[in-house]
């Protein structure tokens, strides 16, 4: 991997984020009545866009939504622009990340058509559609500082009622947490510190995705061959978890290899950490027991996204044979592409590019691993910081084996202005051989003493929790 790629600036990039950044800080003081220093934000985002099809309408949202005028129509012009921005951003970052890793681009863009109704006009439940927008606008002129409880449970309804038809939940979903968010620091005129940019990422893709269409499920088709798991990347949340896995897909009969994904969620109590999430899991996907036991997978007719994502099916998949995920890495990994990234979802946040790293000095900055920081690979002279904050501890991969590693998969990232790598497995040699270590090692189940004593510890909570659910409705 030519790392120094990586270091070096993209033209254009500073300013696009610079014109994000002023149109975000706008919204923190609202677009009701602006304060004189508010008019350069939607302004920068106007000229930002000046060259585009998008020019004429920003500019006019521009105009109104600094004179306090701006209607729901302005908004969303407005919204659309910042999404163009960071796609724009998104797509830059994403050609430098195949230029450094030399593997084939993405090949052309998603098809808008092909996220199933993104020009019907029957879109579902359009009068829910404008209250969701109608409450968004209201959020934009208030700003997050006037945010308060009264203006926040005004999505409470709309989202009751989204959330009684499965075709709303996606829109629903987004509207509940970034309600319940801004409760939690109500009143917005007392927070000592704004999220400024997640809110405004919240804020401009709600109001996209209640446009006709924007939140219809996307066009799927079929893929047979074979499946080589490359690691697990394990979000997790207090009262939900899910495991991504990465991989790449060999299709049968030949053809090019592709970058694909595969998720699967479920919710949790707040007592189960480490490695108890997989027994929240396993019972929903068998490609965690193949990925902790170090297999391929044959799949038949899995259904797939025009993004690349699985909507894993057990019917259509089976077990394979061993598939060393460093050999996968260093073979097929290289020739992998990427699905097409939708117009919506593009965004420097969604980058996770699996990579190799390899022939790297390891440095440690001030924290230590032991203190959950400071891991910097040095390629030549290159410095490539690890996010060790990314690190699960649903896994044996901890910072320390990665100070102690010769060769890393990993997801580079995006974050802050630079490029990070989140480590998914490591080599590293002990008694003269080398030995990987997973962070889904345990996927699949483990024996390793402290994994044991975790599921443990898991199984005992889950089995109290269901004992008193169970006791709550016989009562």
């Amino acid at each position: 991997m030519r790392a120094d790629l990586l270091l070096d600036d993209i033209d254009g990039l500073d300013e696009a984020l610079a014109a994000v950044d002023g149109f975000d800080a706008s919204l923190v003081g609202g677009l009701l009545r602006p304060q004189p220093g508010q008019a350069d934000g939607p302004a920068g985002l106007a000229a930002a866009v000046a060259g585009t099809p998008l020019a004429a309408r920003v500019a006019e949202a521009a105009e109104k939504a600094v004179a306090g005028a701006g209607d729901e129509e302005h908004f969303v012009a407005l919204a659309a622009a910042r999404t163009a921005l960071l796609g724009a951003v998104h797509d830059a970052l994403v050609l430098r990340v195949d230029e450094a890793v030399g593997r084939p681009a993405a090949d052309g863009t998603a098809d808008p058509s092909a996220e199933a109704g993104a020009a019907d006009a029957s879109a579902p439940a359009p009068n829910l559609m404008a209250a969701a927008r109608s409450w968004l606008c209201d959020l934009a002129r208030a700003g997050w500082r006037g945010v308060d409880h009264d203006l926040v449970g005004g999505a409470a309804p709309v989202v009751s009622a989204m959330l009684a038809d499965p075709a709303l939940r996606r829109v629903a979903t987004l509207l509940d947490g970034f309600a319940a968010e801004l409760a939690a620091c109500c009143p917005g005129a007392a927070l000592e510190r704004v999220p400024v940019r997640r809110w405004a990422d919240l804020w401009s893709r709600a109001l996209l995705l209640t446009l006709p269409g924007a939140a219809a499920a996307p066009a799927t088709g079929s893929a047979t061959g074979r499946l080589l798991p490359l690691g697990v990347d394990v979000h997790e949340h207090a009262t939900a978890v899910q495991a991504q896995v990465h991989a790449v897909f060999e299709p049968a009969g030949g053809g090019a290899p592709r970058l694909v994904r595969a998720s699967v969620s479920a919710p949790k109590p707040d007592t189960v950490v480490g490695a108890g999430l997989w027994q929240l899991l396993r019972p929903h996907m068998s490609l965690l027991a193949a990925v902790g036991e170090g297999r391929a997978v044959e799949l038949e007719g899995m259904p797939v996204t025009a993004e690349g994502d699985l909507l894993w099916d057990d019917a259509c998949a089976r077990t394979g044979a061993e598939a060393d995920v460093f050999a996968t890495a260093r073979v097929a990994l290289p020739a992998a592409a990427a699905y097409a990234v939708a117009p919506l979802d593009r965004h420097p946040a969604r980058i996770a590019v699996p990579v190799l790293v390899e022939g790297y000095r390891v440095r440690e900055e001030a924290g230590g691993p032991e203190e959950d920081g400071g891991v910097v690979l040095d390629l030549a002279g290159c410095r490539l910081r690890v996010d060790t904050d990314r690190v699960p501890a649903a896994g044996p991969l901890t910072p320390k084996a990665v100070t102690a590693s010769g060769a890393c998969l990993g997801l580079l990232r995006w974050d802050a202005g630079e490029f990070l790598l989140q480590p998914l497995a490591v080599e590293r040699t002990a008694r003269g051989k080398s030995v990987a270590v997973h962070a889904g090692a345990w996927a699949g189940g483990t024996t390793d003493k402290a994994g044991v004593r975790a599921e443990k510890a898991a199984t005992d909570a889950v089995t109290v929790l269901r004992e008193r659910a169970g006791k709550l409705l016989r009562k």
